[in-house]
């Protein structure tokens, strides 16, 4: 009975897949020669990435770290995406551990976790303290300028700067549409059509030694998209710009490229924001270039390479690339923040035709000044890193078909957390000689404390705020304890709920107060 099972266990391949090993790290694909252009990988029932067979038939893929942050996950190989299957049926890979198996029947997919590979923010770098402005340039559109405001004033705190130009705007309903604006941004107009990439340098400027964000006028952000962007710049020294994901955002578009990617049935803006912060992860891929439709620069590297070059990209369309790349022959990077995601309508000042236009003439000098530009795109564009994010996505939009939309993430220490359905209020506590975090009732991290030497437990918080994407501090009063200060230098705000609780999160939220940053004693600001 035993041998039987262990039988049944075993990975059955189909015509013209004739074998296929896994190592614990690589997985090698035996075909027919010539007889698949391509074999397509399907993780956890979405498509990971096509392999390319050579002339013998081996195709080969190597796992730099395990895309779903768990140690299994379920393989399926297809000859070429949405094709046939290769496989009798879906198997499970190990990582670390040769051999692959038949799923049995009832085994269940791992929820999506931390990355191995995620990179955070150095341990107690106060990124928070780093003022930020976000430049809007606006030319008509006004039905998705106002959008774009809303949402900005939902989702910027009272520290940040928002700049917006109107860059000579012939609509007649953008000029009382900014006047609204001005409770919380400060406007300013430009006095004849100066384009966009003038009209950006003119925001750089205004913004005098802050950081920036450029944001398209047809955007529309969600919650932590400042945060994650912020942090993303500032994971490494040699980090130059940030730039989200989106629905529409050509190379910057999630899970497919170049594409307008629909969202979930169902789910808004939030909804997709709060997907990618929780469960994108934080691995960054790099590309040779930003995009300026939502893009973080750093202001010292701004006074190293200088602002956009608006005499040769007077419209935009390539204006970003060029800075880019000016910054790359400094030895800068430049990262897509996977878990910040920005919806995005496109072209809508110029239209798809004069779009593509604008694109051609801005590729041409790329293609003059940076004559290895395009390799380089195309060299990373694919990379492992980006492979991981795009699958992961998928993974996200996948789930969205059964699960509950994605809640608020909460942090409470001690005992006594709020109980509410309406938020995922996770929970950090002592446990005798070691710290817990805990999400619905189950240990998710753990760390041992020292009381002569507290600091890698302080690590060990500073890791987790980041990993598990915590979005808020509640607290019943100002105590400036050790997590109050780590969240403060993250830029996780601290607020202050009324007890009782009451039986909602949006209830408690609505009244509880906004701290400012908890600071370290010494710390004079």
């Amino acid at each position: 009975m035993m041998f039987g099972l262990l039988r049944r266990a075993k990975p059955v391949p189909l015509a013209p897949l004739l074998d296929l090993h896994w190592d614990g790290r690589e997985l090698r694909l035996a075909c027919t020669p010539g007889a698949l252009v391509e074999v397509a990988l399907e993780l956890d029932g979405c498509h990971f990435t096509s392999l390319v067979p050579d002339a013998q038939g081996v195709a080969r893929c190597t796992f730099a770290f395990a895309p779903s942050g768990t140690d299994t996950l379920e393989l399926l190989p297809r000859a070429g995406r949405d094709g046939a299957a290769l496989a009798a049926g879906p198997l499970r890979l190990e990582f670390g551990k040769a051999g692959l198996v038949a799923v049995s029947a009832g085994w269940r997919r791992s929820p999506l976790a931390p990355l191995a590979a995620s990179r955070l923010v150095p341990f107690g770098r106060d990124v928070a303290a780093r003022e930020v402005a976000v430049v809007v340039p606006v030319h008509d559109a006004p039905a998705l300028v106002e959008r774009c405001l809303a949402a900005l004033r939902g989702h910027v705190d009272a520290a940040t700067r928002v700049i917006v130009i109107d860059d000579a705007s012939r609509d007649p309903a953008i000029a009382p549409l900014l006047e609204r604006a001005a409770g919380f941004a400060r406007v300013l107009r430009n006095e004849v059509n100066r384009g966009f990439t003038a009209t950006a340098n003119r925001g750089i400027a205004e913004a005098d030694r802050a950081d920036v964000v450029l944001l398209n006028a047809d955007t529309e952000v969600g919650p932590n998209w400042l945060a994650g962007l912020r942090r993303a710049a500032y994971a490494a020294d040699d980090v130059a710009s940030a730039t989200a994901v989106s629905d529409n955002a050509g190379a910057f578009s999630v899970p497919e490229l170049e594409r307008y990617n629909a969202l979930p049935d169902g789910w808004t803006t939030e909804h997709a924001a709060r997907a990618a912060w929780h469960d994108a992860g934080l691995a960054y891929p790099e590309l040779p270039t930003g995009n300026g439709f939502c893009m973080y620069l750093r202001r010292d590297v701004l006074d190293a390479v200088g602002v956009l070059d608006e005499a040769a990209f007077p419209q935009g369309y390539g204006e970003e690339n060029d800075w880019s790349q000016r910054a790359a022959q400094r030895g800068l990077r430049h990262v897509v923040a996977g878990n910040v995601f920005v919806r995005h309508a496109r072209s809508a000042s110029f239209g798809d035709e004069r779009r593509a236009t604008l694109g051609r003439a801005g590729m041409a000098v790329l293609r003059e000044r940076w004559p290895r530009y395009e390799d380089d795109v195309a060299r990373t564009l694919y990379s492992y890193e980006r492979r991981v994010l795009d699958w992961r996505v998928r993974r996200i939009h996948a789930d969205a078909r059964t699960e509950a939309a994605p809640l608020r993430r909460l942090l409470w220490v001690g005992a006594g957390a709020p109980a509410w359905r309406d938020a995922e209020v996770w929970n950090l506590r002592a446990n005798r000689a070691r710290n817990e975090l805990l999400h619905a009732g189950k240990v998710v991290a753990a760390s041992a404390w020292i009381a002569h030497d507290p600091e890698p437990s302080y690590r060990a918080l500073w890791d987790w705020l980041q990993l598990h994407a915590i979005e808020a501090l509640l607290v019943t009063e100002a105590r400036d304890s050790v997590a109050e200060i780590l969240c403060g230098l993250l830029g996780v705000p601290r607020l202050r709920i009324a007890a009782p609780f009451g039986e909602s999160a949006a209830a408690a939220l609505r009244t509880a107060e906004w701290l400012p940053p908890a600071r370290l004693p010494s710390d004079s600001r």
